[in-house]
């Protein structure tokens, strides 16, 4: 006997199918994030050389000082200096705004990847749903079948006791006829 068509199949297909959309998303931030993290890195980097850079010019400016030098080159170096911590501040502002942006995208990660777990014990809990209605209806084809199968071999039991009784009855009709 043929097993019948699964009665929530089409469920099961548009779970599989949210599931496979939740999976494409968690990629995608997954990527978003990988982007984000490489632009903080950079932006950090970039700090990194302003910052010593400007270590490198107060460590000059320090020699000078100790050389003697002019107030003119002085006020030159103060006002580079001063240039070279703005420029300082601004990649530290832009570090601290990226960094947020990698916790968003971090945070983004983590909620896409909530959401496709999420999908995915649903489908895993259709599919056992599938395979114990599966087994559930086997056994009821089975035991059809073996009702099936009593009622055949009582037919069949039937038909050969009457059939014997039919040759029987003739050949006591056969013997009781001179």
């Amino acid at each position: 006997m043929k097993l019948p068509k699964y009665p929530l199949e089409q469920l099961m297909l548009i779970k599989e199918r949210r599931l496979e959309e939740a999976e494409k998303r968690l990629q995608e931030k997954k990527q978003l994030l990988a982007t984000e993290q490489k632009k903080l890195k950079a932006l950090e980097e970039e700090a990194k050389k302003v910052h010593d850079h400007k270590e490198e010019k107060i460590k000059q400016l320090d020699e000078e000082l100790d050389q003697g030098t002019d107030s003119l080159r002085l006020d030159v170096s103060y006002k580079y200096l001063k240039v070279v911590h703005e420029d300082l501040a601004r990649k530290k502002k832009k570090v601290l705004e990226q960094d947020k942006v990698v916790k968003k995208a971090e945070e983004q990660v983590h909620i896409a990847r909530q959401e496709m777990l999420k999908k995915q014990q649903e489908v895993e809990k259709l599919n056992l749903h599938k395979s114990e209605w599966k087994k559930q209806v086997l056994k009821e084809i089975e035991h059809k079948e073996a009702i099936e199968s009593d009622e055949i071999g009582s037919a069949k039991y039937s038909a050969l006791k009457r059939a014997k009784k039919a040759v029987q009855s003739r050949e006591k009709r056969r013997k009781n006829t001179p």
